[in-house]
C-alpha cells in the first residue's frame, strides 16, 4: 500500500520575505547559469540558494556550494524566514499553465509518502537514473537533512474522488499564488484538517504510485534512509527520514499533460529527403507532406490525429523537407531489444532510438547522431530555419497508458521519453528528515 501522511511543513514567512513569486525556482535540474542568477537576484532568499547553490573557484572540502546551501538554510530558520506550521498539513497545489494556445489547471496535493524500494512496494519508477545527478543530490541531504523539492508522483482515480474531496476543502480559501518565469501561476493551500488528510490517506491507500519527476531525489531518499538507519538514527516507523515530500496527482487529471520530446539530429552531415528515403525506406513507409514551416505543422497534425506510436515525422534541413514515416517492421523490434517487452518496444521513442538512430544513420553514414531535445513545434521549426540541426524528428508523446504499463511492469521507458510540463516549484514547502 501506499502511505501518505499529513506533515509540519516548513513554508517561508511572507510577510518577512516578500511575494512568494521572488522565493520559489524550478527545479535544479532545469536551472542553466543564467536562471540561476536571475533567481539570485530576485530575493537574498530565492530556494535557489539552498537546491542550487553557486559553485565558486575558491570552493573547498569545507567550504561549498553545499555548506552554503547549509548555513543559508540555518540562518533563514534562525532569522524566521522559514518557519514549521504547528498543524500536520496536506498542501493542495494546482498549476494553471498555456501549452501551444490551450489552457490547463492541473491539480494535486503536497503530502510526505512512505519510501519503498523499488521492486518491494506500490511505488514504481519509470526511468533510467544516473549516478552523478544522486551524488550531488546526497550530498545536499546530508547538508540540509531537508526535502527541498517534492518528487512528482502519479495515481490512478478515475472517479477523481481524492481530488473531489480536496476541492471541496479548499473552495472556500484564498490560496497564496506565484507566477514563475513561464508565466505558470502556483496556487497554495494549506489543509490542517485531519478528517481530509485521513479520508486522503484512506483513499490512497490501495492504489500504486507511479514516479513521473524526481527519480534521482526519490534514489537518493532511498540511500539516505539506509544511512541513517545504519547511523542508529531512525527511532522508530515515524521517523521523518522514512519519507520523502510527493506532490501526487491524479493519472486522470485534465490538467495532466505529457509534452513530445522532438529530436534536432546533428553530427551525421547534410541530408535530402531523397537520402533520407534512401536510408529509411526499407522499414518505414514513407509520404512526402512538403517543404517549410506549414509542411512541419500539417505533418504534427498528422501525427496527433493519428494517435499511434507508429507514426514519426522527419524533417532533412538541407532542402526543407517533411516526411511522415509509418515503421512496419516490429520483427527488427523484436530483435534489436529481445530485452524489453512489446509495450516498450512499440513507443515510439524506442523504435527512433533503436531503429532510426543506433542502427540505420550510423549504418548509412558511418558517423554517430548526436540529439538535442526539445518539446515544442516551434523549437523545431525554428531549429530548422536556423539550421541548428540537419535531420529533425518528430515524436509522439507517450501517455499515461504507457507510463502505467511499462512501468507497472518494472521496466524502465526509454531515454526522453515523458515530459510532464510544467515543472514542480521549489519552494513551496520543504519537509525536515530530522525529528522537531
Amino acid at each position: 500500500m501506499a502511505e501518505i501522511q499529513a506533515f509540519r511543513g516548513f513554508r517561508y514567512d511572507l510577510a518577512r520575505v516578500g511575494q512568494l513569486g521572488d522565493v520559489v525556482a524550478p527545479p535544479y535540474d532545469v536551472i542553466d547559469a543564467s536562471l540561476q542568477e536571475a533567481l539570485y537576484d530576485r530575493s537574498p532568499h530565492n530556494v535557489v540558494r539552498l537546491i542550487l547553490n553557486k559553485e565558486l573557484p575558491s570552493d573547498s572540502e569545507h567550504d561549498n556550494r553545499y555548506t552554503r546551501s547549509a548555513q543559508s538554510l540555518r540562518d533563514w530558520l534562525r532569522d524566521g524566514f522559514l518557519a514549521q506550521d504547528s498543524a500536520r498539513s496536506l498542501y493542495v497545489y494546482q498549476q494553471e499553465f498555456e501549452v501551444e494556445g490551450k489552457r490547463y489547471t492541473r491539480k494535486g496535493f503536497m503530502a510526505r509518502v512512505r519510501l519503498e524500494k523499488f521492486g518491494e512496494g506500490r511505488i514504481y519508477p519509470h526511468e533510467e537514473t544516473m549516478s552523478g545527478p544522486k551524488a550531488d543530490r546526497l550530498k545536499l541531504f546530508h547538508a540540509t537533512n531537508m526535502n527541498l523539492s517534492q518528487i512528482f508522483g502519479l495515481f490512478p482515480d478515475e472517479a477523481g474522488e481524492v481530488q473531489s474531496r480536496l476541492d471541496a476543502a479548499v473552495a472556500r480559501s484564498l490560496p497564496l499564488e506565484a507566477t514563475d518565469h513561464l508565466g505558470v501561476v502556483s496556487r497554495l493551500w494549506p489543509i490542517a484538517d485531519q478528517h481530509v488528510a485521513a479520508d486522503v490517506a484512506r483513499l490512497l491507500a490501495p492504489k500504486p504510485v507511479f514516479i513521473a519527476d524526481g527519480h534521482h531525489r526519490y534514489e537518493t531518499a532511498l540511500r539516505y534512509l539506509e544511512e541513517r538507519t545504519q547511523a542508529g538514527e531512525v527511532t522508530g516507523p515515524d521517523a521523518p527520514a522514512n519519507f520523502v515530500l510527493m506532490m501526487l496527482v491524479s493519472m486522470h487529471d485534465p490538467g495532466l499533460v505529457i509534452l513530445p520530446t522532438h529530436r534536432l539530429i546533428s553530427g551525421i552531415g547534410p541530408i535530402s529527403a531523397g537520402e533520407a528515403r534512401t536510408i529509411l525506406g526499407p522499414h518505414f513507409e514513407l509520404e512526402l507532406v512538403g517543404t517549410g514551416p506549414e509542411a512541419a505543422k500539417e505533418t504534427w497534425e498528422r501525427i496527433e490525429m493519428d494517435g499511434s506510436q507508429d507514426l514519426l515525422g522527419f524533417g532533412t534541413v538541407s532542402d526543407g523537407a517533411w516526411l511522415t514515416g509509418r515503421f512496419r517492421s516490429p520483427d527488427l523490434m523484436t530483435q534489436l531489444a529481445k530485452e524489453h517487452s512489446d509495450a516498450w518496444r512499440s513507443l515510439g521513442v524506442a523504435v527512433l532510438q533503436r531503429v532510426v538512430l543506433d542502427r540505420l544513420l550510423p549504418g548509412a553514414r558511418m558517423k554517430e547522431p548526436k540529439c538535442q531535445y526539445v518539446h515544442l513545434l516551434k523549437e523545431v521549426t525554428d531549429a530548422v530555419a536556423g539550421r541548428a540541426c540537419e535531420m529533425a524528428v518528430l515524436v509522439p508523446p507517450a501517455t499515461m497508458t504507457h507510463v502505467e504499463e511499462i512501468a507497472g511492469n518494472l521496466e524502465k521507458m526509454p531515454p526522453k521519453s515523458t515530459y510532464f510540463y510544467p515543472k514542480l516549484l521549489s519552494g513551496l514547502v520543504l519537509h525536515s528528515l530530522k525529528a522537531h
